[in-house]
Protein backbone atom coordinates (compact mmCIF):
# COMPACT_ATOMS: atom_id res chain seq x y z
CA UNK A 1 0.00 0.00 0.00
CA UNK A 2 1.25 3.49 -0.80
CA UNK A 3 0.48 6.51 1.39
CA UNK A 4 -0.24 8.50 -1.75
CA UNK A 5 -3.16 6.14 -2.51
CA UNK A 6 -5.22 7.66 0.34
CA UNK A 7 -3.75 11.14 0.95
CA UNK A 8 -2.12 13.89 -1.05
CA UNK A 9 1.58 14.40 -0.36
CA UNK A 10 3.17 17.83 -0.69
CA UNK A 11 6.82 18.93 -0.86
CA UNK A 12 8.18 19.04 2.67
CA UNK A 13 5.80 16.40 4.05
CA UNK A 14 7.51 13.99 6.43
CA UNK A 15 6.43 10.35 6.54
CA UNK A 16 7.19 8.79 9.90
CA UNK A 17 6.74 5.16 10.85
CA UNK A 18 7.68 3.41 14.02
CA UNK A 19 7.57 0.28 16.09
CA UNK A 20 5.32 -0.17 19.09
CA UNK A 21 7.11 0.13 22.43
CA UNK A 22 8.77 -2.91 24.00
CA UNK A 23 9.01 -4.87 20.73
CA UNK A 24 12.74 -5.47 21.35
CA UNK A 25 11.97 -6.52 24.91
CA UNK A 26 9.71 -9.34 23.72
CA UNK A 27 12.22 -10.81 21.26
CA UNK A 28 14.41 -13.73 22.18
CA UNK A 29 17.18 -12.72 22.47
CA UNK A 30 16.15 -9.15 23.31
CA UNK A 31 17.20 -6.56 20.71
CA UNK A 32 17.67 -2.84 21.32
CA UNK A 33 19.34 0.03 19.47
CA UNK A 34 22.65 1.07 21.01
CA UNK A 35 24.99 4.01 20.53
CA UNK A 36 26.99 3.33 17.37
CA UNK A 37 24.15 1.49 15.56
CA UNK A 38 23.21 2.89 12.15
CA UNK A 39 19.69 3.34 10.75
CA UNK A 40 19.33 3.68 6.97
CA UNK A 41 16.14 4.58 5.11
CA UNK A 42 16.12 4.45 1.32
CA UNK A 43 13.58 5.86 -1.11
CA UNK A 44 14.21 4.71 -4.66
CA UNK A 45 15.03 7.51 -7.11
CA UNK A 46 15.40 9.95 -4.18
CA UNK A 47 18.23 8.78 -1.96
CA UNK A 48 19.35 7.30 1.33
CA UNK A 49 19.05 8.86 4.80
CA UNK A 50 21.60 7.50 7.26
CA UNK A 51 21.54 8.24 10.99
CA UNK A 52 23.90 6.98 13.67
CA UNK A 53 22.45 6.27 17.12
CA UNK A 54 24.08 8.39 19.83
CA UNK A 55 23.84 8.23 23.60
CA UNK A 56 21.45 10.74 25.18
Amino acid sequence: MFISSFTTLYPGDVIVTGTPGKVGLRRNPQVFMRPGDTVKVEVSQIGVLTNKIKAE
